[in-house]
């Protein structure tokens, strides 16, 4: 009998191993080790073979139960359509999910064949044209995937309200000051996407910031990371990128022409769109101090405590971008 429930548990190394032999086909012996924990937990896969997989088993997040069912069904469709992606394994019985169970509850797990390549770098043009490029293909490939059943969507609601309710209750932002200008930051920003009716709704990555991908030998991007992912603004997905290069101190935006060329080489942006995401990258930020603050009591405010500090950057954003504008 426990005296306290945890809130997140680390399984033991052997016990992945022994769930991995269970439920997946992988060529005796196979080695496996931690590579990573965080709002995931992620662990590199060797079989005796020398093929490399991902395991990722999913933690128990604020936006609800993660969705595994959508995120394989739609990496099964990037694949039949050509899109260079991470693949999911499919187990003994032919399921491409799985869930354990950990003292906090069941947690999901997928396993991933690891991607080769080399990591993007931050300053290269080609690596962020690169990026665009796979965002377009991925983005004419999710018009024909049918995404009825996704658990949530990328929308104001998932992105900017609940993340900011997130960061107002938590506790980490103590400034009366901060939390108002917060609040009126996330409003103005609301108010603005609402106006403009013809923004482009389709299935996103969720997470395209540059770094969620691989360069292969021919030079492409070949994304992984698909778990944020769902039907959401469009505009969202261009702007997690250029909100990548321009937030905590980056002052990265030529990259961000890079990125935006590579897409226009495959797929159009509609003007509304493009104007769109300069917005949605104040929305990209407060998504993020929202998923940080909601693990404050895992992680301690201390680890979470920069999210008082952002409304400078939100404010200057808006004030360089925004000020006697329309939109």
């Amino acid at each position: 009998m426990l005296d306290f429930d945890p809130l997140y548990s680390t399984p033991r190394i052997e016990a992945i191993g022994r769930f991995i032999d269970k439920h997946y086909a992988l060529a005796q012996p196979f080695h496996c080790r931690m590579l990573h924990r965080g709002l995931n937990d992620l662990y590199l896969v060797i079989d005796s073979t020398g093929e490399r997989y991902v395991f990722r088993l999913s933690h128990h997040r604020s936006r609800g139960q993660a969705d595994v069912k959508t995120e394989t069904a739609f990496l099964t469709h990037l694949q039949r359509a050509g899109v260079p992606a991470t693949v999911p394994i499919a187990t003994r019985d032919g399921a491409l999910f799985l869930r354990g169970y950990t003292p906090e509850g069941a947690r999901e797990a997928v396993l991933f064949r690891e991607i080769s390549g080399r990591e993007p770098s931050a300053t290269d043009a080609g690596d962020a044209r690169a990026n665009g490029k796979t965002l377009a293909l991925l983005h004419n490939a999710a018009q024909t995937f049918s995404s009825e059943g996704a658990v949530y969507r990328l929308d104001l609601e998932h992105l900017l309200h609940r993340p900011h309710a997130r960061i107002r209750d938590s506790g980490v932002v103590e400034d009366a000051d901060v939390l108002r200008d917060l609040e009126n930051i996330a409003t103005r920003t609301a108010k603005a996407i609402e106006t403009c009716e013809n923004l482009t709704w389709i299935y996103c990555h969720g997470d395209c910031h540059g770094f969620n991908a691989r360069i292969d030998d021919a030079g492409d991007a070949v994304f992984f990371d698909f778990d944020d992912g769902g039907p959401g603004y469009l505009a969202y997905d261009l702007s997690v990128f250029l909100w990548a290069k321009v937030s905590f101190g980056r002052t990265l935006t030529p990259m961000w022409t890079a990125f935006i060329d590579g897409y226009r080489a495959i797929r159009p942006i509609t003007p509304h769109d493009f104007e769109a995401a300069l917005r949605f990258v104040i929305v990209r930020h407060f998504w993020l101090m929202g998923e940080y603050a909601s693990r404050t009591n895992e992680w301690g405010s201390d680890a979470v405590s920069w999210i008082g500090r952002q409304a400078a950057f939100l404010k200057t954003w808006e004030a360089d971008r925004f000020v006697d504008r329309l939109f």
